[in-house]
């Protein structure tokens, strides 16, 4: 069983599978629309969670938060399920199959062989679309990789069912209900006012207050935590920015894509230039990655280098801060 399901690379994953799943119902709604809409920028320092012996730093709403936004904020009914047995888990997909319903899933990286080596590692909020079944290999439309492939009933059991944080448990999910046409205008309106009251809240994790809190942490990491945790947490950092799901800069690139849809979608040319400034900031969290890998790989030859790159982080939070304030007087 193959279901004709048009595959189209994105940027992040669970965007790239919400507007491959739209599209295939009917409804062309674009990455950064998806993403706009369903408040996806964020700033979070969690630190009571770790992921590879590190706090987890996060630029983006937690995994299915986007999708729910989305869908209720565009009349769209989403059916979600978690499973305790493979077995079932399995059958649940299979009838889906059957029904030529395409499917979201949760899965873990790390067991992702199609995945270059350097980016499998233990992380389990990663989505993808499973569109068939050929000769017992499930067909995957991974929307960060540039061609579909497959995977074994195993290799995928594997994936759906990896332990640890943010463990997937089987989790499937897909819409089951649409409007006539999509209300995008109120549904832009109110992804942007949650963004904003979400960047610019007064907790010292969230937002520009939550950069500003790692700024200081990395000032101190070295003398408190030793050369080696403190490069490995400034990797951490950098790694859950660049290389999960696009991070701090592609997440900012994604979001200017979005200012500039939605500036024509609303007739509101503010949207347009604030586009343009969150493209800079998305340059400067770029930059700061550029200069911390540095530091973590032993090549940075600055003095003081923790505390420079702890300055970039303060400027990019008082960016971000002016930002939000500006958008939230635009709309």
């Amino acid at each position: 069983m193959q279901i004709e399901f048009t595959h189209k690379q994105s940027a992040h994953c669970e965007n790239g599978v919400v507007s491959n799943l739209m599209r295939h119902n009917g409804f062309e709604v674009s990455e950064p629309m998806v993403f706009g809409i369903g408040s996806g920028l964020l700033f979070c320092y969690i630190p009571f969670l770790k992921v590879n012996h590190a706090p987890v730093v996060t630029y983006r709403a937690m995994p299915g938060l986007i999708f729910n936004r989305f869908a209720k904020r565009v009349g769209i009914k989403i059916k979600r399920e978690k499973f305790s047995s493979p077995e079932t888990a399995k059958a649940r997909l299979d009838e889906n199959l059957q029904k030529n319903n395409p499917v979201g899933l949760q899965v873990g990286v790390y067991n992702l062989l199609y995945f270059p080596d350097e980016y499998r590692f233990h992380f389990n909020a990663h989505n993808l679309v499973v569109y068939g079944k050929v000769n017992g290999n499930y067909l995957i439309s991974d929307p960060v990789m540039e061609q579909v492939t497959t995977l074994t009933e195993r290799q995928l059991e594997k994936v759906r069912f990896a332990k640890g944080a943010f463990a997937p448990k089987g989790h499937i999910y897909y819409p089951t209900a649409f409007p006539k046409e999509l209300e995008l205008k109120n549904a832009i309106i109110k992804g942007i006012k949650q963004t904003c009251r979400e960047m610019t809240a007064p907790v010292p994790i969230v937002g520009y207050k939550g950069i500003k809190t790692i700024s200081k942490l990395i000032r101190k990491w070295p003398k408190k935590k030793g050369a080696k945790a403190a490069n490995h947490y400034l990797g951490q950092i950098v790694r859950m920015q660049e290389e999960i799901g696009t991070g701090g800069g592609g997440f900012r690139y994604i979001y200017a894509a979005f200012l500039q849809e939605a500036s024509q979608v609303l007739g509101n040319e503010k949207l347009k230039e604030l586009s343009k400034e969150m493209t800079k900031i998305g340059d400067d969290w770029r930059d700061f990655a550029v200069n911390a890998s540095r530091i973590y790989k032993n090549r940075s030859a600055q003095d003081d280098a923790y505390n420079k790159v702890a300055d970039e982080l303060d400027a990019i939070a008082d960016s971000e801060a002016a930002f939000f304030k500006k958008l939230k007087k635009a709309i």
